[in-house]
C-alpha cells in the first residue's frame, strides 16, 4: 500500500511540492549561512517525493543526544526559516492539504501534506524515519 500511495502522491502534488522544496534548498545554499537550511530543505525535499510510510521526528529522539540543531541555535535558526521562507512553504502544503481534503480519496494525502505543514515550520534539528 505504501508503494501504491507514494506512486500515486509523486504524480499528484509530491513532486511539484519536492521541488518547490529543492528550489528553496538551492537558494540556502547560495551563501555559506544558509547551508543548515538547506540540508534540511533537501531532506525534506526527499520526504516530500516519498512521505508514506516514513515521518518527520526530532533528530535527538533518535541519537539520545542534543546536538547545535537540537538545542538553542536550532531554536533561532527555527525562528529565522519561519521568517523567511517556512511560511511559504507551510501555506503551500496546507492549501494543498485543503483541496486534498474535499475528496475521501485524498483524505490520506491531505494527511501527508498536513506532516509537511508542520515540518515546513520548523526543519532544523529534524530528521526522517522510517515508520514500524
Amino acid at each position: 500500500m505504501r508503494l501504491l500511495g507514494n506512486l500515486i502522491w509523486f504524480v499528484f502534488g509530491g513532486l511539484a511540492m519536492g521541488l518547490g522544496w529543492f528550489v528553496v534548498g538551492l537558494c540556502m545554499f547560495a551563501s555559506i549561512l544558509g547551508i543548515p537550511w538547506g540540508r534540511a530543505c533537501f531532506m525534506l525535499g526527499l520526504f516530500c517525493l516519498w512521505p508514506f510510510g516514513r515521518e518527520v521526528v526530532i533528530r535527538s529522539a533518535v541519537t539520545g543526544q542534543q546536538d547545535i540543531g537540537t538545542g538553542t541555535l536550532g531554536a533561532l535558526g527555527n525562528l529565522i526559516w519561519f521568517l523567511v521562507a517556512g511560511w511559504w512553504l507551510f501555506l503551500g502544503h496546507f492549501i494543498s492539504a485543503l483541496l486534498c481534503f474535499i475528496t475521501i480519496i485524498g483524505i490520506p494525502f491531505g494527511a501527508q501534506h498536513m506532516k509537511l505543514a508542520g515540518a515546513s515550520l520548523a526543519p532544523i534539528g529534524k530528521t526522517v524515519v522510517e515508520v514500524g
